[in-house]
């Protein structure tokens, strides 16, 4: 374990212990005197669940808010191109119709024979803006780089930078003046007045990256997996709901429900980018994560983690499993807590993310 990672582990048991200790009364205060949030009503049938499932997702979509449309396939324009030992690195850049440059990194094998399976890297966040799509070059927070590492198994990988983070540090509308938190903040207000969430747009960001991935000749776009740890996991979870084209996913420290974070006084736990105005009036997260089914979804997360309650991830599991059970097909959703854990990805967790990766994305049978 790393001294990045031995760090993180620590942090989040300490933050879980401190969070147990002193669960505020006000927290209760505060759901009582709430709307009750309704129940994920599980219906009998797959055609029930399926009609069930286009009223969650069209839900979503009004919540996340007033969206720019996406063009039917972005205008990329590729900055360079290098060749390193075992995987070619392109970076390019698009721009996203918002005001924004994308730039993101698109790394191939570098000897594939025919169209290669391919992975939606989501990178996290842990307050460390500058980084964004270099963690898939780095090993702060994974046991080893995951970029080089998924080419070496025979995936391409696409990263980009998210709102505020890596080379869109500093882009916000505060510009230069505005890096870090503040940056976030005035993406979040700005995106309010038009009526709309940063994370949807953040969300459309990732959901025009896979536009892009799916286009390339090098990618086949029957086999497309989206993976992360932290703020990559909840996009991972909610890119998996909104779009079928992603086949499997594998979220690493942040499943997280709700009321139980709320409960618990975690919500200072996630930055502002996180919430979704009108979310609980309609659904809690487990809405959001059962719109999966029945693709492959395997979820990891540490019993120490107080940015995701663990009375939380029950309920999601027992919700999500009725719905994959609908199906015949409960082994496809897979949720694990590991004890004395933090926020952290674990080595038995990555070697996990590639099993289930490689079972459900690189080696699954195609029709021909």
């Amino acid at each position: 374990m790393t001294t990045r990672l031995a760090f993180l582990w620590t942090l989040g048991f300490a933050m879980h212990t401190f969070a147990q200790d002193s669960r505020p009364a006000a927290a209760d205060r505060w759901m009582k005197a709430a709307p009750p949030v309704p129940e994920l009503e599980i219906p009998a049938s797959v055609e029930a669940w399926e009609t069930r499932r286009a009223g969650i997702r069209a839900t979503l979509w009004k919540l996340l808010g007033n969206l720019p449309p996406r063009p039917a396939k972005p205008q990329v324009k590729t900055i360079s191109r290098e060749v390193r030992p075992g995987y070619i690195v392109e970076k390019f850049e698009f721009d996203n119709g918002a005001g924004a440059t994308i730039p993101g990194y698109l790394v191939l094998p570098e000897k594939a024979a025919g169209p290669v399976p391919a992975i939606l890297y989501c990178h996290w966040h842990g307050g460390e803006y500058p980084i964004g799509k270099e963690e898939i070059f780095r090993a702060d927070h994974t046991p080893e780089p995951p970029a080089p590492a998924l080419a070496r198994r025979g995936y391409a990988v696409l990263c980009i930078d998210a709102y505020g983070f890596g080379e869109r540090n500093g882009q916000g509308p505060g510009g230069e003046a505005e890096k870090g938190g503040p940056g976030e903040m005035s993406a979040s207000k700005f995106q309010l007045w038009w009526g709309r969430s940063l994370w949807g747009m953040m969300l459309r960001d990732e959901l025009m990256a896979l536009d892009y991935l799916v286009s390339r000749p090098e990618v086949d776009a029957r086999r497309v997996g989206v993976t992360g740890i932290s703020m990559g996991a909840t996009r991972t979870w909610w890119l998996m709901a909104l779009d079928e084209r992603l086949k499997a996913g594998v979220a690493v420290a942040c499943l997280t429900r709700y009321q139980e974070l709320t409960a618990a006084g975690g919500l200072k736990y996630h930055g502002i980018y996180y919430f979704v105005p009108g979310m609980l009036a309609h659904f809690d997260s487990e809405a959001v994560v059962a719109c999966a089914a029945p693709r492959p979804l395997l979820c990891m997360n540490g019993d120490s983690d107080a940015g995701s309650p663990v009375e939380g991830i029950r309920e999601i599991e027992k919700r999500v499993a009725r719905v994959y059970s609908l199906y015949g097909n409960s082994n496809s959703f897979r949720s694990e807590v590991h004890e004395k854990t933090g926020h952290v990805y674990l080595p038995v967790m990555w070697t996990s993310m590639f099993e289930w990766m490689d079972r459900h994305v690189r080696d699954v049978a195609l029709p021909q």
